[in-house]
């Protein structure tokens, strides 16, 4: 089928189906069964086996019509295509509609105190207990654990095994006992991470993913969509009428809440040049020369960004590009942050109302580190970009 046969297909479906009186659930429930909230999924697991570029196209065609689509986050864009890949067919029935619904919402179980960028040191141990493992350990970092119904967790299940192949792979259910959630508090005010402390918590071996001991692998397809994690934008005043806009737009609201300080964690670029002009920094042939390279880092972002557009279209599965794109996004709240502070000097240091743009300039120099560790280090990139892509030696580790 041709992109605008696509398109007439699904604008012919929503004139007939689309009710913004229906609640949430409701609604996406008639959408999931009709295969137009993820066309290009397989048609046994609610899609219709169109090709990948059919997703934004009808995307964009469901909000031009002003309805409601899948809900946004994690689930979407990590757990989706982790289950597709290696879920059982069982876990697949299971666990993909009420994800697709948003009746349920999941976070991510990897990273521990002990285990940040070596992520295959874990030690959170699951121990067979008949048709159930019992979990204990703790993981940090860990967005909408609060509030999460179920938890992507990686697990040592062989202590004996090389550290990459004796780790499983579970949908770990977080409403249980033996598991307590405590926020973190930031440097810069806001508090968008959990920490995870497990004791004694069980998870049925049907909610293993993939293999036991074979967690690794599974991760690594969890880990390579990881990179493509977008920030929804904001509902559109004009459609907040009807209950399932109205419930889609809070829970829109709700996720954003996370991610509120990241534009500051990538820099605040937008505001170097206007800052600038501001202070009477502009015509400061140093203060410009810093201001032509962040512009010329901005560019080449947006071209590999596209890059990856392109072959995603192409059904492509995620390539290289996600690991330059992180190197790129770090490379440019590094330089944000350097033409913040040569432009405003130690008036950039200024917390509160008074401050310049009420202290945002402060909070990206404090929140600019974080871009640099947060889904795959800089190092951990560069070696992904040497080792796989390039083929260079692997760097020397110890022996597992």
């Amino acid at each position: 089928m041709d992109i605008e046969g696509i398109r007439r297909d699904v604008i012919t479906w929503l004139t007939a189906n689309w009710d913004p009186d229906l609640s949430l659930v409701t609604w996406r429930g008639l959408l999931v069964d009709s295969g137009w909230a993820c066309p290009s999924w397989p048609e046994q697991w609610f899609g219709r086996g169109l090709p990948p570029s059919a997703d934004a196209v009808v995307g964009h065609e469901i909000r031009s019509f002003g309805a409601v689509g899948p809900p946004v986050g994690a689930a979407m864009t990590l757990v989706a295509p982790t289950l597709l890949e290696h879920g059982s067919d069982e876990l697949r029935s299971r666990l993909l509609r009420p994800l697709l619904t948003g009746e349920h919402t999941w976070c991510q179980l990897f990273s521990e105190p002990g285990s940040g960028s070596d992520l295959a040191s874990l030690s959170t141990r699951a121990d067979r207990d008949g048709d159930e493992f019992v979990i204990n350990g703790q993981k940090v970092w860990n967005t909408s654990a609060h509030h999460a119904d179920y938890g992507m967790m990686l697990a040592r299940t062989d202590t004996q095994a090389p550290k990459h192949r004796g780790i499983t792979y579970f949908a770990f259910p977080m409403r249980q006992p033996g598991v307590e959630v405590r926020p973190i508090r930031q440097m810069n005010k806001h508090s968008s991470f959990n920490e995870v402390f497990i004791s004694d918590a069980r998870v049925h071996r049907s909610n293993v993913v993939g293999d036991v001991g074979a967690g690794w692998g599974v991760a690594l397809t969890t880990l390579s969509n990881e990179r493509r994690l977008t920030v929804p934008a904001p509902a559109r005043a004009d459609l907040a009428d009807g209950r399932a806009r109205c419930e889609a737009a809070a829970e829109a609201a709700e996720y954003r809440k996370t991610y509120e300080w990241y534009p500051q964690r990538a820099g605040r670029g937008d505001l170097t040049i206007p800052q600038a002009r501001a202070l009477g920094r502009d015509m400061d042939p140093t203060v410009r020369q810093e201001l032509a390279k962040l512009v010329a880092l901005q560019r080449a972002s947006q071209w590999t960004a596209q890059r990856a557009i392109a072959a995603r279209a192409l059904g492509r599965q995620p390539g290289p590009e996600g690991s330059i794109g992180k190197l790129n996004a770090s490379d440019i709240a590094r330089q944000s942050a350097l033409a913040h502070s040569m432009i405003a000097g130690a008036q950039a240091l200024l917390d509160g109302p008074t401050a310049l743009e009420s202290g945002v300039i402060a909070e990206v120099l404090v929140s600019v580190p974080a871009v640099s560790i947060a889904g795959g280090t800089d190092e951990i990139q560069h070696n992904i970009l040497g080792e796989q892509v390039l083929g260079l030696p692997k760097e020397p580790t110890a022996p597992d």
